[in-house]
This record gives C-alpha cells, structure tokens and sequence, in this order.
C-alpha cells in the first residue's frame, strides 16, 4: 500500500462541512456567507468568498488524492495546466467519501454548464430524487399531478410513486444489515460532530489569544490606539461570532451521545416512523426521504429505489418527540 500523504489545508471537519452546506444549499456564495456568519475563515485567516468555497469543493485531497507537478510556467509569470499524463500522484487522508466528493462536483459540472443560478429547494416529495430511465431528472410542473422527464416525456403520478415508496419503507426497515450500517454511520456522525466542536474551541481560543496579544502590544506602546482598534475589533467580532455558536454545536453533540441506540431500539423507532408516515407534514417527509434513498429511478414499468441508509436516531426521536405519543 503506498504511503498516505497529509495534506495541510483548512482544518478537515470546516473542509467537511463546506461540502455538507453546498449539497444542502447548492450556491457557494450562501455557503461563503454561512462560513463567515459562524466565524469559520479561511487557512489564510480571511473571511470566505465563492471562489474558496469553489477552490475547496474542487480539491481532489479531500476524497484522498492529491495531484502535484500539475502546472508549468509560462513567461515571467503566467502559468498553464501540464497535460494529464504528466501529473503525479499520491494518497493522501481523506476528508469525504468519494460519493460525496462526487456528487458536489457534479452540481458544479451541471451549474457551469446551463450558466443559471440553482433552482430553488424542491417541495414535492422526491423532487431531488426522481429520475427518468433515459438519466434526466424528473419534474411537477405548476398544477400538474404527476413526476415528468422533459427530454422522453415519461411520466408517473405523484400518488403512485408516493404510495409504492411507502410500501418499500416496510422491507427497507426490516433489513438487519441496514440496522448495521445505520449504528455505524450513527457512529461517525458523533464522531465528526465531536471533531468539528474541538475546532470550533480551537478557534475560539486561537482569536483569544490574537486579541491578548494585540492589546499587551498596545498596552506596551508598540502600536497606537487607532491600530488597535482596527486589529482588536476585527477579532472581537469573529470571537462573538464564534462563541455564538458554540452552545449548537455542544447541544448536538450531546443531544447525539445521549441518544445512542441500540440495535432493537433502532429498529423499533424505525417500524414506529414508517407507521406514522402517513401523518407526517410533507417538509418532513421530504427531508426524511433525502435522508434515505440515494435515487429513485423511473421506467416504463418498473421503479428502482436506491437507499442509502436508515434515519439517524436523532431524526427518529425529533419525529416521535414532534408527534407525541399514541
């Protein structure tokens, strides 16, 4: 096995959660914006634009794979990209799955090529998920009472694929092998929440000392009251925003360590949720959807449901805590 190159960077969980807030929002400029509210920056230690966000998202280490000797020298200054053949290689940690890595850059791909600001959030069940067999997606047009490919024109009504998606629910359930893959991914969920919460202090402490630092040094005459304000309040204001926050970040971690399934309880909480399905508001539905299947494709005969995993025990308790009992 070839040796694993580390790869200096953006701490890893900011990197991870760079790609977490572009699937869910799809625009670089409202993950910038989220980055810099939350008092996250960049590894030069300035505030995130697009282009950042874009740089980070398109960096192969993050799936594992750093590429080196990849540009020459043009001129006095100007550089151009070295034909592939002649890129080296090498292994690195990976910050992400590659099916992550893979599906942002996917977004990026079709958002470069159609040149048109990202739609806005579907609000029909599966109106991220839904898939025609000629590889389009699928659509509800204004009024329309079915899912539609605009390039084949298949269609499906939105009720017939509600209801074989509820009956596929039941089986997915019952799977053991998905009670497992569900404690695992549970698992490292906490794990990453925990990763992300030690930077988050990290940071926090990091502008601390900026700021001691800065004010022993005007305390000391090295700078004037006007370079002091304009070093000091900088830093206040990312401190504020950072211990902002902090007591998120240290509720979902213990709301998730506390909630800890086991095995039984997960499959109880699943075959719970399936039975209240039905009663769930549609965003809900949605979201738990999303959570679940990868993609749902549609042919003239046959549907295809590709799930990922089970509902994280948090997204079970929140639905039973929001339904009460009975």
């Amino acid at each position: 096995m070839p040796p694993i190159f580390i790869v200096p960077s953006v701490d890893p969980s900011i990197r991870r959660k760079v790609y977490e807030l572009f699937l869910h929002h799809r625009r670089k400029g409202v993950v910038a914006k989220l980055l810099n509210a939350a008092g996250y920056r960049t590894r030069g230690g300035v505030i995130w634009r697009d282009t950042q966000v874009l740089r980070t998202l398109i960096d192969p280490s993050a799936k594992g794979i750093y590429y080196f000797n990849r540009m020459k020298l043009v001129g006095t200054w100007k550089t151009e990209a070295k034909p592939e053949d002649q890129w080296g290689k090498v292994e690195c940690e990976p910050i992400i799955s590659e099916t992550l890595w893979n599906q942002a850059n996917q977004i990026i791909e079709e958002q470069l090529k159609s040149w048109k600001r990202p739609g806005k959030a579907p609000v029909q069940l599966f109106g991220s998920l839904a898939h025609c067999k000629c590889g389009h997606k699928m659509y509800v047009e204004a009024k329309s009472p079915k899912y539609v490919c605009r390039k084949c024109h298949n269609k499906i009504p939105i009720v017939d694929l509600e209801a074989i998606f509820y009956d596929e629910l039941k089986d997915f359930f019952g799977e053991p092998k998905r009670i497992a893959s569900h404690l695992q991914n549970a698992t490292k969920n906490l794990s990453e929440k925990q990763i992300l919460l030690a930077a988050h202090q990290k940071e926090i402490q990091k502008v601390r000392d900026q700021m001691t630092r800065t004010h022993q040094l005007y305390l000391d005459g090295g700078i004037t009251t006007q370079g002091f304000g304009q070093f000091y309040k900088p830093a206040e204001e990312r401190l504020n925003q950072l211990t902002a926050g902090l007591p998120k970040l240290q509720a979902e971690v213990d709301f998730l360590t506390v909630n800890q399934l086991s095995a039984d309880d997960v499959l109880h909480e699943a075959n719970t949720l399936y039975a209240r399905w039905p009663k769930l508001p549609l965003e809900d539905r949605r979201k738990i959807a999303e959570s679940l299947v990868e993609k749902i494709t549609i042919g003239d005969k046959e549907i295809d449901i590709t799930f990922s995993y089970l509902p994280s025990s948090e997204e079970a308790c929140i639905n039973q805590q929001r339904l009460g009992p009975g």
